[in-house]
């Protein structure tokens, strides 16, 4: 897997509204069943990417982009829409 990196006032941002740690949330790419879709919504300028997957009890949505051969993560947290895409591509119902 490529190195993470954040920013680390973005990441407690992240914590303190959705109470999930950036730290946390790049354990959704050793997902083997992880999904990645592009965020065609909130590009910015830059190509930037949504990664599903399973961390712990749940199914986690992780924003990122990529710097180079760095993923970049800026967002994160447990929501139903990736849990719904996410279930949806490995057909668990």
């Amino acid at each position: 897997m490529k190195k993470t990196s954040w920013d680390d006032e973005k990441d407690k941002e992240n914590q303190d509204k959705h109470n999930v740690s950036f730290s946390l949330a790049q354990l959704a790419f050793h997902d083997p069943h992880r999904v990645i879709a592009e965020d065609v919504n909130h590009s910015l300028g830059e190509e930037r990417f949504y990664c599903i997957g399973r961390v712990d009890d749940g199914i986690m949505t992780v924003r990122f982009t990529y710097r180079g051969n760095i993923i970049r993560i800026y967002g994160a947290g447990y929501w139903r829409r990736g849990r719904k895409l996410y279930e949806e591509k490995n057909k668990i119902y």
